[in-house]
Parts: C-alpha cells; sequence; structure tokens
C-alpha cells in the first residue's frame, strides 16, 4: 500500500498518522468486519481522515450507518440509555435560538432553508414548534415518519444551508462540495463540527467513532472557506456553529456587537475568513 495519499482540501500530501480498533461495544460489532482503520494527517493543513473508510465499498459505508438507527432505538427506550450511549449529540435547542436570534436581526434569511444530513428531524422539529421557523431536511441515510424530507433529486439552492454534525462524515472531496453546490448566491452556510488547531493522535480521542472519519482543523477550514468563495465568518460558542457568508449582511459587525452587548456576553464572534476559535489539541 502507498504510504501517502493526497489531501482532500489542499491537495497537499497525506502521511499515516495512527490505527485504531473498535474493540468495544456497540462500535465492534458494526466493525467486525472492517478491522483496523488507519488514519492519515495532511502535512501543510493538518486534516485527518481514514484512509480506512475512504477506500470502504459504497455498501459496507451504508450499513455502517445502521450505527445511527441504533442509538435513535437507545434514545427511545430509556433516557438513561441515551445519556449513557448516544455519542455527543448536537446541541440543537441552541442551534435553534442561534438561527432565530440571527433571523430576527438580520443576519440569516427568514425563508429558504435546508437542514443537510437533518437526521431524524431533531433540529427542525425544535425550530417549528419553538421558533415558528420552517425548514426542509435531505438526509441519505434516515427518513423519519412526519417531517418534509427532500429527495436528492429535488434538491435546489436555498438561503440558508445548515448541518449538525455532518462534515466529519464525509469520505471524499464531492461530499462537502455537493453541501456548498446547494447555497444560492449571497447565501449562508451554517456548520456544526469539531473543528480545531491540531487532530490529536490518539485514537481514543471523544470525537472518533466508527462514522466519525474526517477531521478539520482551523487551517483546512480556511482553506475550504476561500475555496468555496465565503468571505467571512461568525462562531456561537453556545451551539457550537459557524456561520459562512458569501455576502456580508448590512452592517454585519454592528449588529453582533449591539447582540453581544444586549445579552452581555460575547455571544458571537466575527472575522474575515475562518473564525478559529478552538485553539486547543
Amino acid at each position: 500500500m502507498c504510504q501517502f495519499i493526497n489531501c482532500l482540501i489542499c491537495e497537499s500530501r497525506m502521511e499515516y498518522y495512527f490505527s485504531k480498533e473498535y474493540i468495544e461495544k456497540p462500535y465492534s460489532d458494526y466493525m467486525k468486519e472492517i478491522g483496523k482503520v488507519d488514519y492519515y494527517r495532511c502535512k501543510n493543513c493538518g486534516f485527518v481522515i481514514s484512509r480506512t473508510h475512504i477506500e470502504m465499498e459504497n455498501v459496507k459505508w451504508e450499513k455502517l450507518n445502521d450505527i445511527h438507527h441504533y442509538f435513535e432505538k437507545q434514545k427511545q427506550d430509556t433516557l438513561e440509555s441515551a445519556k449513557n450511549e448516544s455519542p455527543n449529540p448536537p446541541p440543537y435547542l441552541q442551534q435553534a435560538a442561534m438561527i432565530n436570534l440571527l433571523q430576527k436581526n438580520g443576519i440569516l434569511s427568514q425563508e429558504n432553508i435546508l437542514d443537510f444530513a437533518g437526521g431524524y428531524g431533531t433540529l427542525q422539529n425544535i425550530l417549528e414548534k419553538y421558533y415558528n421557523i420552517f425548514s426542509l431536511i435531505y438526509d441519505p441515510f434516515v427518513n423519519s415518519p412526519g417531517k418534509k424530507y427532500v429527495k436528492k433529486e429535488e434538491l435546489g439552492k436555498y438561503k440558508t444551508v445548515l448541518n449538525s454534525a455532518m462534515f466529519e462524515h464525509i469520505r471524499n472531496r464531492s461530499d462537502l462540495d455537493n453541501v456548498n453546490r446547494l447555497v444560492d448566491e449571497g447565501g449562508s452556510l451554517i456548520i456544526h463540527t469539531v473543528i480545531c488547531e491540531n487532530i490529536p493522535k490518539d485514537g481514543n480521542w471523544f470525537y472518533i467513532n466508527p462514522v466519525h472519519c474526517a477531521f478539520h482543523t482551523n487551517k483546512s477550514m480556511d482553506i475550504l472557506m476561500n475555496q468555496w468563495g465565503y468571505i467571512s465568518s461568525i462562531y456561537c460558542p453556545t451551539s457550537k456553529c459557524w456561520v459562512f457568508f458569501k455576502k456580508e449582511p448590512n452592517n454585519l459587525t454592528e449588529k453582533i456587537i449591539n447582540i453581544n452587548v444586549e445579552l452581555q456576553e460575547p455571544y458571537l464572534y466575527y472575522k474575515k475568513g475562518f473564525v478559529d476559535y478552538w485553539k486547543g489539541f
């Protein structure tokens, strides 16, 4: 096997970083046919990805994603099992509150929203029930009854495209580019994932699991933003979300200052380019 591959983000050389074997349940049940997973790191931007997942047959990848159904069943069984076994669910309520606040302050559009890889529709339900904000969902692996899902062939352009915990699931560059293509000209992209200065060389790092196979750094995300044509971003620590802008809303910095003053806390951080908020690891 070749000891390096090319980076999905900057096309620089990626070299072997570390390996992991999933021996703990329930992960071991899903990974027994796959075995050891090899992770590679880009020497330029620090992006880390599993070569094992890149080279995995699509049928195996789709089967592996059944793990989401396992954790959803655990949630439905008892709240206690969800606490113990659900792998780092996104802060959906805080995300919905952020979207509502940004809309009311003219920073995000109040129409034409798509929740990409929206799973079982938790965020959509919170937005609609508590904030009267309506969105559509697209998810290739989940179709929950009663939710407003969009089929792949029905996807169009949207003023706001949001996704919670999706960027760590990508196996090739098109997985990322297909999300960005859905953002309307002048629209906004909201992402929730772990982005830090460096990805730890540690198979026990909290964010690694069988379907989390790609890990982004501050540098790799700044590069990706520029490639896609976004000029600035904001970060909300409470919702753990970044918002990327292809065209800044009018008086954006003034609006952010006013929001922070009103809430009496640094609720939003702004920067030209990517907000490199997390410096740890």
